[in-house]
């Protein structure tokens, strides 16, 4: 199905966190594992993506992307379908990079999936770095922050989707544009989230 905000991508969404969460726990006989964040299309990555694509030329068009946390692989792809060269799709779920490959062959886009933890060097040579709704815990959002600053310095374009996460340090940025984005009550705590685009100010 498509994310409310972003028709022109196709998803395999689910439409329940806890059963997924559950199933995904029996079939592994593990517990405690992380919540299915592959399976949704959350604000912040919906509105990235329709960013992207509402503006190809200014971000994406013929340049080398890196989608960081890709979860469902939404933003990647919107990125290809924008024009994008390559993009890397980063997830630490190994679900979430199966999930990236189902995705991106259902939109007809090739794109590269990797499970590593790009956040222990400094990010790969590239020109854009794409964040969606990353910045939900103080310590991961200090860490993919700095991670961030220090590509900017490198010259790269990092933009970040967020739908007002508490440890977004929007001081440090500059709003792009604001999008209404329907979300399930399941994940949030309402049914449409003001959700924005940022860049890192320089």
């Amino acid at each position: 199905m498509p994310p409310p905000l972003v028709p022109e991508v196709q998803l395999h969404l689910a439409h329940e966190a806890v059963p997924l969460w559950q199933k995904t726990e029996e079939e592994l006989g593990e517990m405690g594992l992380p919540p299915p964040f592959w399976a949704f299309a959350w604000a912040g990555g919906q509105a990235l993506a329709r960013h992207v694509l509402d503006h190809p030329e200014l971000l994406v068009s013929r340049k080398r992307v890196i989608d960081l946390a890709s979860g469902s692989g939404l933003v990647g792809i919107a990125a290809m379908k924008a024009g994008a060269a390559s993009v890397l799709a980063a997830d630490i779920d190994l679900f979430s990079v199966e999930a990236i490959g189902i995705n991106a062959a259902a939109n007809g886009v090739s794109l590269e999936a990797t499970g590593r933890d790009l956040l222990e060097t400094p990010a790969p040579d590239c020109d854009v770095i794409l964040v969606g709704d990353l910045f939900y815990e103080k310590d991961l959002a200090g860490k993919v922050f700095g991670w961030l600053e220090e590509a900017e310095s490198r010259g790269i374009l990092t933009l970040i989707g967020d739908p007002g996460r508490s440890y977004l340090p929007r001081e440090k940025l500059k709003k792009l544009g604001e999008y209404k984005v329907q979300v399930t009550r399941d994940l949030e705590d309402a049914e449409v989230k003001l959700t924005s685009v940022w860049r890192l100010l320089r």
